[in-house]
């Protein structure tokens, strides 16, 4: 067998090898005949290889890194560049012997040799024909041994049942490449020009993805046939194996394109996100877990919470209703759940901080030591609902953050005024755009805690509209026996509400829903005396204005007597606000003379109030005299507290008719008309002549046409003021009167007594006509108020007179 005959080995396909070029030889017919032909010499040196089988006519590139295959092929290059090459049975045996390798191999030629960068050898084989291995000669440097060929039984030319094969595995072949993205389309092109049916088989065998014992096993087979049909096998399970990864692939590759468009945008908003300082929507998701855990929540709201978080997760963070979903988790986390604050029970120290920020107000200050007393006592109580209710400016609100300050609790304000939606109450469910909680909720998430004094203001002012009645929603927040559960509708859950303290305030209790009026305890802040009101400019309102204009005692002095003209000559309520405005302008005085370096002086007198303020204005309040006939003072009830009433009445020539004026109301105005008539029934009881009705018309009129007045408490004193007026005697001097009359003579109680009171005081009268019935009232009273005032307690209408009128006539009297 010489070695010229492999020689011309190369004049075949593998021609002009380069280095760089990238070709697949195809046998042709002739060159496989000639390929086959070749002797195999007596001896051949035994490559090893690790993870593959080398098929006759193909060319695969090897990798050597033993010490002996380096050698081997050293030498066979150098030499006759023929070499045997097996398979072995375990690839991680490192120093392969006779025992661990395959016997039946093939015999391959040696193309190229390249040394690679790394340091390990690689070359390009490719293979002849079969062989066994028969004696293994040497085993060092490499292994040697002698070789017999292999028998290869190979079908009948023009067979048809092969040409069947044959045509079964090149369709089997493309239709693999096809569907296998691994490989590149130009293997087609070589399947489809391979000519040699024996190439074809031993080129597709060396290319399945199979096993190296499977591609052995193939090697085996005697038969080119039965190997092509084993092959077939091999091929048509990849296929299978293909075509089920492609369906699934397909079913899936829409989702998973969406899927993968979705994921690379929302990394590149998480790294814009982070770039600008942000946090990513997992870092989101896991902050509030974290969050979660510090929470003292029930497991019902846990379970809600855990659930709502879960379906954030697996929303779209572009969506809208994303960002809904992370306000109601964010809430979630921020309202405090069962956390209260400490109350403070130290019943002294409620008393000195009610006394020092408010003073007088003793009921109510009573009342609050009462509720803390029996909250020391059961430390379980539901707080109670309670409701200030007075004129404007005394101090109603400011009374909840001395509440809250002896409590120990946080302090929250709330403002009813003009409220008409109902969802500022309930919240609006989080299906809206723009959806919030509800105020209360928001209110008690500001505070911290769950048991704040939590202060409703101007609860009377609640107005409906075609947004619901939020009065209406109110009644659920002040019901102790509702509010453990309230809904709010962003929350969709029941909060528990029982431990708040609700202070609820109003001007009017008239205007509260009766439903709602009756959920509270009310408590009446009366107005202030003048001493009371003298006594808080002197301790609150002075220096606190002091203070806000940048000054201190040192600068402006205003004595008792001072702050008392202050009080009579320009304000005219029940409250201090006026007053308060009135020091105002005294400190800005001082600032002023300050600022531009003028002297002033440092304590105020009664010329320099005129000076500041002007004339005094007030001075309407003041009992007029008694020398009219038909000019009686009556004591009414106004939203801003008491105020004193001129009822005049005046007769002229006529036929008896009775002209009511003032802007009087309905209920006033029968008031006239019943005492009009109790006179003319008893105008003889009185001493008045009967014809008189006939021959004089009767005006009577209330000054301040402007103010709109109503209500019952005029009766008596318009009685008063016609009888003085038919009989012309003198009403008593300092005397003011309020009740309600029938047509029987009875006199009937009516209300705002206290008020009526403090109002008669500021107008220095000493005498008051009451009902019998409103002694109760008086005796409610605290004494301090009714010094130096005489009550008159009547049941019928001619005792009115027998007090209010005197037996003296008036100045000018006329001849009726």
């Amino acid at each position: 067998m010489g070695n010229s005959k492999f020689s011309n080995f190369d004049n075949m396909s593998l021609q002009g090898i380069e280095e760089d070029a990238e070709l697949i030889p195809l046998l042709t017919a002739e060159d496989e005949e000639e390929m086959n032909s070749e002797k195999l010499p007596e001896t051949l040196p035994i490559l090893p290889l690790r993870n593959t089988v080398l098929f006759p006519g193909v060319v695969i590139p090897i990798t050597a890194g033993r010490d002996s295959s380096i050698a081997l092929i050293k030498d066979a290059n150098n030499g006759t560049k023929v070499i045997g090459v097996v398979s072995q049975k375990d690839g991680d045996v490192e120093e392969p012997g006779v025992a661990d390798i395959n016997t039946l191999g093939t015999v391959a030629r040696i193309l190229r040799v390249l040394q690679m960068p790394d340091g390990n050898t690689t070359v390009i084989i490719q293979g002849k024909k079969r062989f066994e291995v028969a004696e293994v000669l040497t085993e060092k440097p490499y292994m040697t041994a002698t070789i017999r060929e292999a028998r290869e039984e190979r079908p009948e030319p023009m067979n048809p049942e092969f040409a069947a094969i044959i045509e079964s595995v090149k369709e089997l072949a493309l239709t693999i490449i096809k569907n296998n993205p691994n490989i590149p389309s130009d293997a087609s092109f070589a399947i489809k020009n391979i000519q040699s049916d024996s190439f074809l088989i031993n080129f597709v065998s060396s290319n399945l993805s199979v096993g190296v014992q499977e591609k052995q096993e193939l090697l085996e087979i005697v038969s080119l046939q039965e190997r092509a049909l084993a092959m077939l096998k091999y091929m048509n399970v990849e296929l299978q194996k293909l075509e089920l990864k492609n369906d699934i692939q397909s079913k899936v590759r829409t989702d998973l394109d969406q899927q993968q468009r979705e994921y690379f945008l929302h990394q590149q908003m998480k790294t814009i996100q982070e770039e600008l300082g942000g946090a990513s929507y997992e870092e989101e998701v896991d902050e509030m877990r974290e969050k979660a855990k510090k929470k003292k929540w029930g497991k019902k709201v846990k379970e809600h919470f855990t659930k709502e978080l879960s379906k954030m997760q697996r929303m779209n963070p572009q969506v809208a209703e994303y960002s809904i979903q992370r306000n109601y988790l964010e809430l979630f986390l921020e309202l405090p759940w069962n956390e209260f604050s400490k109350d403070k029970f130290d019943l002294k120290r409620a008393q000195k901080i009610l006394d020092r920020d408010h003073y007088g107000l003793e009921d109510v200050k009573r009342r609050i030591i009462e509720y803390l007393a029996v909250l020391k006592l059961r430390n379980d109580m539901k707080s109670p609902i309670l409701c200030f209710y007075g004129p404007p400016g005394v101090g109603k609100t400011s009374l909840g953050k001395s509440i809250a300050e002896a409590l120990g609790r946080e302090y929250v304000r709330m403002s009813l005024g003009g409220m008409r939606d109902e969802a500022e109450i309930r919240g609006h469910r989080k299906t809206y755009i723009g959806a919030m909680p509800g105020r209360i909720i928001q209110s008690l998430k500001k505070a911290g805690t769950s048991n704040p004094v939590f202060i409703l203001d101007e609860i009377d002012k609640l107005s409906n509209s075609n947004q619901g009645d939020p009065s209406s929603a109110m009644l659920e927040v002040l019901d102790p026996e509702q509010n453990s559960e309230f809904h709010d509708n962003f929350l969709e859950m029941g909060y528990d509400l029982s431990k708040v303290m609700f202070v609820a305030t109003a001007n009017n209790l008239s205007s509260i829903q009766p439903a709602l009026r009756d959920r509270m305890e009310i408590i009446n802040v009366t107005g202030y005396t003048i001493e009371e009101k003298v006594e808080i400019a002197k301790r609150h309102l002075l220096p606190k204005q002091l203070k806000e204009h940048g000054l201190t005692d040192k600068h402006l002095k205003i004595g008792k007597a001072q702050l008392e003209k202050i009080v009579e000559g320009y304000t005219r309520e029940s409250g201090v606000r006026s007053l308060e405005k009135q020091l105002a302008k005294m400190v800005r005085y001082a600032a002023k003379s300050i600022a531009i370096e003028e002297e002033y002086a440092i304590k105020v007198s009664n010329e320099i109030i005129e000076k500041v303020l002007g004339a005094p204005k007030m001075e309407r309040d003041k009992y007029e005299n008694n020398d009219v006939a038909g000019v009686v003072t009556g004591l009414a009830w106004t939203s801003v507290g008491g105020d004193i009433l001129f009822i005049e009445s005046i007769l002229s020539k006529g036929k008896g008719t009775l002209t009511i004026t003032g802007n009087l109301g309905k209920v006033m105005k029968e008031s006239a008309t019943i005492a009009m008539e109790y006179i003319k029934s008893n105008a003889e009881h009185f001493g008045i002549e009967p014809s008189v009705f006939e021959k004089y018309n009767v005006h009577i009129h209330v000054p301040e046409g402007a103010t709109p007045k109503d209500g019952p408490s005029a009766g008596i004193t318009m009685l008063t003021s016609l009888v003085s007026l038919f009989t012309q005697k003198k009403v008593k001097k300092s005397l003011a009167m309020t009740g309600e009359i029938t047509l029987r003579g009875k006199v009937l109680p009516v209300g705002g007594i206290k008020e009526k009171i403090l109002a008669a005081k500021r107008a220095r009268i000493k005498e008051i006509i009451l009902c019998v019935e409103n002694k109760r009232d008086i005796l409610e009273i605290k004494e301090d108020y009714l010094k130096g005032l005489t009550f008159h307690y009547v049941s019928e209408m001619h005792e009115v007179i027998q007090v209010a009128l005197t037996n003296q006539s008036v100045k000018n009297a006329k001849e009726l």
